[in-house]
């Protein structure tokens, strides 16, 4: 939201307000109220108007500053609310001078001056994060005018329109930005990485990866300077990074109040995990998610003899498959979602599903939250009250996806208990896992059962829609073996994980956008992220759909899937399978390192595929870095995006080892490096342990210690590497710990009843580790 025009005046058509004076500072034994006033107040006739805001700043969570913003506060509590983690009993440090007044809580702390003057700065440490000063906590009025030009530019859209009356209000927030500092997040976003000089609405949309519109939009960002801000807002937060005020980050939320919270960290990765202490650590999905799955794409033709000429290519390939997806016409056209196998189609689901399972396959069915007229639970959901209504109390309906469809009111307990009740039907006959689509497209002239604001829930809905299925997979399989494939999102959805990235072209350039927005979600909190390999829309050639198949098994979860066509890859060309083959066989002998990261991000809540800059937060070059990532702690991945098949990456300090080619890279440079189609750029970081399992039997759950490799990478003079191995379950069964002093290598470890093997990367150096022992050395 614009509302400067240049450095001295407003756009027309607003009034704007700034707090200019801590007129009254009171001070409690866990908060600090500020009553701000619009301008200093010389003298009593000073006092009879406004507008005056009260500022409360508090904390709930050590090294997490709440911040709330309220100008009048008589309004109605119909405003749906992130399920935040807060200790309402946390008490804070406060310090009080005569220049200042402060709240400390952990390591991170807000100063508030004292006097005439409004400056209000945060720190980590001694270390300045942000603040704000002169012209930064606003009020701003819109007119008459030009809200009703404004909202004549939405009239045509009538289903998804963000309707506003007229003399609207929004308070806003400007916090100040350093030299060469960069901003990042807000969810899924294929706009370029680094989002300075952007305008970012935190509005959740249908738009593919081309666009400033995504699926997944969260009022959340992190800083090059180590600290996030999180808007606690479920409406259409709007954010201008440095892009109204140059040297600011300003938001702003429509209504009286507004409240957020600044984070701080020692580095990025200490902020991620404050965040999701927050709003959620991302849940663990099961080992097996993390092998390949196989669609049967949109909207092409199949029946089970198609799909089991899919598996069974795949098994005489010697591709391994975990995961198999039956796409949207496994239901009968037109009768989207009834949640009943297409019976022309499949006239023995539960005999079907048995017989893949018996192929060692898990099964995933798609849905979503809509139900069309001609589907048997309409007149089910009408009479029970189970749809979003409109204003006159019919159900709301549209043509845009199904015909007549109307949505499910996931605010109404009812409805939340008959959907999964549906669900649980399709468990029983052998469906694992289920893919989420959609969720964006929720209109906001309606009605839901719970009174809450249908503007304020349009991006939340999606929260609650992937709440119900995540929780009926629980109900049903228990916590450890619940997994989504979900589209859309808003914060605290990395709960319910995984996340795919949507609608991308079959094209190169969509492969980048699929790396930023993946990167952008990771940046916000998600943990786990997949995408379409080879590109959802049209048929890719097949030197971008084998890229493709490289990036996607290194990524967290791995899915073929598209529109019109098969995505098998034999449809391309044999090279194709041979490429599928090793990068899927790669990933199975990679899982006892994948799992364990897997673990640490669900414990901890550092997402497993991050950008350079949240793994080398004191590195300036990853400041910029976006067409590499960090797949868990100790791997740079490097996507090959373009037809020459050159490489261009970064490497920090130290010598990285690519783990397949082998050769070596020296840090604190930039390399360019042409890959064939099996050389996409791996590379183990120095002084790291990269487990290999015994992956035998194109199964990725087996036994992640025996006959393991314990790989050391780069371990310098003086320094220790540190692995876990975990089971399938994530019991640990071992932790090991390598130590090197001089030319030797000590590594230790708790006794274990299996056998696995040291080994020394970039030498010939290996120790064979026997069942009951817990010590070897190696010579170098």
């Amino acid at each position: 939201m614009k509302v400067a025009d240049g450095f001295w005046l407003n756009k027309k058509g607003y009034e704007v307000k700034y707090a200019s004076q801590p007129y009254e500072i009171e001070i409690s034994k866990n908060a600090i109220k500020v009553l701000a006033t619009p301008g200093v107040i010389e003298n009593r006739g000073m006092t009879l108007g406004g507008p005056n805001l009260e500022i409360t700043y508090s904390s709930t969570s050590e090294n997490i500053i709440k911040v709330n913003v309220t100008h009048f506060s008589g309004g109605l509590d119909n405003v749906p609310h992130f399920e935040l983690n807060e200790d309402t009993g946390y008490i804070p440090n406060i310090n009080e001078t005569d220049d200042y007044v402060e709240l400390v809580s952990g390591d991170t702390k807000v100063v508030i001056k004292k006097g005439t003057e409004w400056s209000v700065q945060y720190y980590y440490k001694d270390r300045h994060l942000t603040g704000g000063a002169w012209r930064s906590t606003t009020y701003v009025k819109e007119s008459k005018f030009t809200a009703n030009a404004r909202m004549a530019l939405q009239e045509d859209d009538e289903f998804f329109n963000y309707p506003q009356d007229p003399h609207t209000v929004y308070l806003r927030e400007q916090l100040k930005t350093d030299i060469g500092e960069c901003i990042y997040g807000f969810g899924e976003k294929f706009t370029p990485f680094v989002k300075n000089g952007q305008t970012v609405e935190i509005w959740n949309s249908d738009g593919g990866t081309c666009s400033d519109q995504s699926y997944k939009n969260i009022p959340f960002y992190i800083s090059s300077k180590s600290y996030g801000v999180f808007v606690n807002s479920t409406d259409k937060v709007s954010f201008e990074v440095m892009s109204d005020t140059v040297s600011k980050v300003t938001f702003a939320v429509p209504g009286e109040e507004l409240e957020y919270f600044v984070i701080g960290g020692e580095n990025l990765e200490d902020v991620l995990k404050n965040y999701t202490t927050l709003t959620g650590k991302p849940a663990l999905p099961p080992a097996y998610s993390f092998g390949l799955w196989l669609s049967t794409s949109f909207t092409t033709n199949y029946d089970e003899k198609t799909v089991n000429s899919f598996i069974d290519g795949m098994a005489e390939r010697d591709i391994p498959l975990q995961v198999f997806h039956f796409d949207c016409f496994w239901m009968k056209e037109y009768e989207w979602c009834n949640f009943e196998w297409d019976k022309r189609q499949f006239p023995d689901p539960p005999a079907m599903l048995k017989r893949l399972h018996d192929k060692g396959l898990e099964i995933c069915v798609w849905i979503n939250s809509y139900i069309g007229q001609r589907s048997k639970l309409f007149n089910i959901g009408k009479e029970k009250g189970y749809f979003i209504k409109n204003r006159d109390g019919s159900v709301f309906q549209t043509d845009f996806w199904q015909p007549g469809m109307a949505i499910v009111d996931f605010t109404n307990p009812e409805a939340c208990d008959w959907y999964k009740s549906l669900l649980k039907e399709l468990f029983k006959m052998g469906v694992n896992n289920i893919k989420t689509d959609f969720g964006e497209r929720i209109p906001t002239k309606c009605v839901y059962y719970n009174g809450m604001d249908p503007i304020k829930m349009h991006n939340y809905y999606t929260y609650l829609y992937n709440k119900c299925v995540f929780e009926a997979l629980e109900e049903y399989y228990g916590k450890d073996k619940a997994c989504l494939f979900a589209r859309s999102a808003t914060a605290g959805g990395q709960k319910f994980p995984v996340h795919w990235g949507g609608d991308c072209y079959a094209e190169y350039s969509a492969m980048a956008e699929t790396v930023r927005g993946g990167l952008s979600l990771c940046s916000s909190g998600f943990g786990f992220f997949s995408h379409d390999i080879g590109g959802f829309e049209a048929t890719a050639p097949a030197d971008v759909y084998k890229r493709w198949c490289a990036f996607g098994l290194m990524s967290t979860h791995s899915r073929l899937h598209g529109s019109s066509s098969y995505r098998v890859p034999w449809n391309f060309d044999e090279e194709a399978c041979d490429v599928l083959r090793f990068y899927a066989k790669l990933k199975g002998k990679m899982m006892p390192y994948l799992w364990a990261q897997a673990i640490k991000t669900h414990e901890v809540g550092v997402p497993m595929m991050r950008s350079m800059v949240i793994a080398f937060s004191n590195d300036t070059a990853c400041k910029y870095l976006d067409q590499q990532y960090m797949l868990g702690d100790n791997l740079i991945i490097v996507p090959v995006m373009n037809e020459q098949g050159l490489a261009e990456f970064y490497v920090p300090e130290g010598k990285w080892i690519d783990i397949v080619t082998k050769d070596t890279y020296e840090g604190g440079r930039y390399y360019q490096r042409k890959c064939d189609y099996y050389q996409m750029p791996i590379l183990a970081r120095p002084n790291s342990i990269v487990t290999y399992g015994e992956f035998a039997t194109n199964n990725v759950v087996y036994d992640y210690l025996q006959n393991a490799e314990v790989t050391i990478y780069s371990l310098e003079d003086g320094k220790t590497a540190a692995a876990s191995i975990y089971d399938s379950e994530a019991n640990k069964l071992t932790d090991i710990t390598a130590t090197r002093s001089g030319n030797v290598i000590n590594v230790t470890y708790g006794k274990v009843d299996k056998n696995f093997k040291v080994v020394v990367a970039g030498t010939d150096k290996s120790a064979y580790a026997a069942a009951g022992s817990t010590s070897v050395q190696i010579n170098l």
